[in-house]
């Protein structure tokens, strides 16, 4: 099993699109078959170490987390992302 981590900073004034960001997000667990668990989480501790959101999720593979990557569902909702955020980190490991 592999679990995927992806943290997030978004921009200032954003706080209503992370939100909608956090429910695009969650809705492709029903919609990409590759995805066995996932968890976003909205940071309620800010600091200046803090990230905003989290993303935790597991897949059976690498190859699973592949196609969830270059799926056109999960691409949609990355560029939404990329659009409100101004730093993300990642990190995948096997379980």
């Amino acid at each position: 099993m592999i679990k995927h981590i992806v943290m997030w900073k978004f921009k200032e004034g954003e706080h209503d699109s992370m939100l909608i960001f956090r429910d695009r997000l969650l809705a492709l667990k029903g919609q990409i078959p590759e995805i066995r668990a996932m968890e976003v989480g909205i940071n309620m501790n800010p600091s200046d170490r803090s990230f905003d959101a989290v993303l935790v999720s597991e897949f059976d593979s690498l190859e699973a987390l592949k196609a969830y990557s270059t799926n056109p569902l999960h691409v949609e909702v990355s560029k939404f992302c990329k659009s409100i955020r101004t730093e993300s980190h990642s990190v995948d490991y096997e379980f």
